[in-house]
């Protein structure tokens, strides 16, 4: 029997999956990743060890299966939108400003470009169109003119610059093709032009001040790229020997993780519907939404329109939340309750979650309506869309004198609820554009928090389905893998073979959508407000 392998670089660990060809899983491993903070905003990693942590994880995936590596037909990545920097030979190159060799990686999540993403937004161009209208702190270039300026000698022996899941494939196989996931949309590739450069617009790199990108046929960033899942080459000799699994093997063209999760999810129980009306939902650390259009859809602040960047001949919207897991943790974390309730829970082998969702039970019998006074606004970590502005930040509103486990059960409550306006908001700018979603199919982490799910189909009135596959984003990178060995032709008709089936979680309406429509207009209002005590303070400022 033939099987094939998903490995997924999240921020804090490498995961790896082994599948059949019907999508069961037969095996996984993981292996933790240390995230490194030198300053503020900044998040910064060794590629060396996240190579280190993807063997140890294959590793394990292939003891818990109990195959043979003979049997592994081919490798699919995935990984987050992080910039890897190398020198000759593929040495690491420094990011960090306090010149640690290697420390080679930064980090999606690091916002210390914030400052060159606006001034390449107020320089505009043609690829920005395809972003929302305005770059993201979170994408490559601004982290480039980041590096460029701030650590010259770094930019001086730089000789390629990678997004994370192209960095993976060339280390496993030697090979330079990028894959039009990563270039299009973290790097401003424009996929709809080409395969072979074509889509780099080398008048915008210029007027950046990232001219030097475009030099020797964009050998830097990309000269050859490749759909998701086409051939990329082989395991090395030597790679297959670091991961347990046999040099040859074929290695797909690779994904961003959240992409990897639409692959994983958009095809769960569709049968013959429509693939155009689903949105998957990545909710993990951060959201990622992810939608498919038959023709380019435009919205500002929503990432995209990106082509071919999912399936081939699609267009790909992109919506997001810079905090939803992590918010949850911050808010719980920042609370007088939440260290003995953490104690607690821990005694117990629960999440502080678990207990926290039991606490709302005893407090009323509908829990959705016990916020009407508690009002989160979520952009503790920036809006990344549909506003497209990450100085945002979050607040809480209602708050009283009480600091007990009901109180943090509240502010839990109103914080799950925000994250689900985060997401209708994202839903109704799509849906003015042209888009056509109205069910939301969902992975990660939050997924599994039924709260979560039910806070977010009655907030949207659109239908939830949770897939049975527990680990669909390894598998979406699994079937990148069995397209690459030519056991599928595409990856949609892997996704029709292996997704599977999922439950779903219907809005209740009636009331409980009245109050969230209420609830949503808080939502809107607080975010109107934070800008303008913004401006407010600005003000001031210029006043001195």
């Amino acid at each position: 029997m033939k099987h094939y392998l998903g490995v997924d670089v999240g921020t804090g660990s490498a995961r790896a999956g082994l599948f059949d060809a019907n999508g069961t899983l037969k095996g996984s491993g993981v292996c933790a990743i240390e995230t490194l903070r030198p300053a503020p905003d900044f998040a910064q990693q060794r590629s060396a060890e996240i190579w280190t942590s993807v063997c140890a994880a294959t590793r394990e995936a292939l003891a818990e299966a109990g195959v043979t590596p003979g049997s592994v037909a081919g490798v699919g990545f995935d990984a987050t939108c992080s910039l890897v920097v190398s020198g000759e030979n593929d040495a690491p190159v420094t990011v960090s400003p306090e010149g640690e060799e290697d420390q080679d990686v930064i980090l999606w999540m690091d916002h210390r470009a914030m400052g060159d993403a606006e001034e390449i937004n107020a320089i505009g161009g043609e690829p920005l169109e395809y972003v929302g209208g305005r770059i993201s702190p979170e994408m490559e270039l601004p982290k480039l003119r980041w590096l460029k300026r701030e650590l010259p000698e770094s930019w001086s022996v730089a000789r390629r610059f990678w997004d994370l899941p192209d960095w993976l494939v060339h280390r496993a196989t030697g090979e330079e093709t990028r894959s039009l996931c990563s270039t299009v949309c973290k790097w401003t590739y424009l996929g709809h032009k080409g395969l072979h450069g074509e889509g780099w617009d080398d008048g915008f790199l210029e007027t950046i001040g990232l001219g030097d990108l475009a030099e020797a046929g964009h050998a830097a960033i990309g000269q050859s790229l490749a759909e998701p899942g086409a051939p990329c080459g082989t395991l090395t000799e030597q790679a297959a020997s670091e991961m347990g699994l046999l040099p040859g093997t074929s290695v797909a063209a690779s994904l961003i993780d959240a992409h990897a999760g639409a692959v994983g999810t958009l095809g769960v129980a569709l049968g013959n519907g429509d693939i155009t009306t689903r949105l998957a939902i990545i909710a993990g650390t951060s959201t990622c939404h992810i939608g498919l259009t038959e023709e380019p859809v435009f919205v500002p602040g929503v990432w995209g329109p990106y082509f071919g960047v999912v399936l081939k001949e699609y267009w790909a919207l992109e919506g997001g939340q810079s905090a939803a897991g992590a918010l949850i943790d911050a808010v719980i974390a920042r609370h007088a309750a939440a260290a003995p309730l953490e104690a607690e829970a821990k005694g117990q082998g629960k999440r502080i979650t678990d207990l926290l969702d039991a606490r709302l039970t005893t407090l009323a019998e509908e829990t959705a309506t016990l916020t009407a006074d508690r009002h989160v606004q979520p952009d503790f970590h920036g809006n990344r869309s549909p506003l497209a502005e990450p100085w945002r930040r979050g607040a809480i509103s209602g708050l009283s004198l009480e600091s007990g486990p009901d109180d943090l059960a509240l502010d839990y409550l109103a914080t799950v609820q925000a994250l689900a306006y985060g997401t209708r908001h994202i839903i109704d700018e799509m849906r003015n554009a042209g888009a056509r979603f109205d069910t939301l199919v969902m992975s990660g982490g939050l997924a599994k928090n039924t709260l979560f799910l039910r806070e977010t189909a009655d907030a949207t009135g659109c239908t939830i389905v949770v897939p049975d596959q527990r680990e669909p984003v390894l598998l979406g990178s699994a079937m990148l893998g069995s397209v690459a060995a030519g056991d599928f032709e595409s990856v949609r008709s892997a996704m029709t073979a292996m997704c599977g089936q999922g439950a779903t979680v219907a809005p209740r309406g009636g009331d409980i959508a009245a109050y969230h429509d209420r609830k949503y207009r808080v939502f809107r209002r607080m975010q109107d407000d934070y800008a303008a005590y913004r401006t407010l303070m600005a003000r001031e400022e210029t006043d001195r």
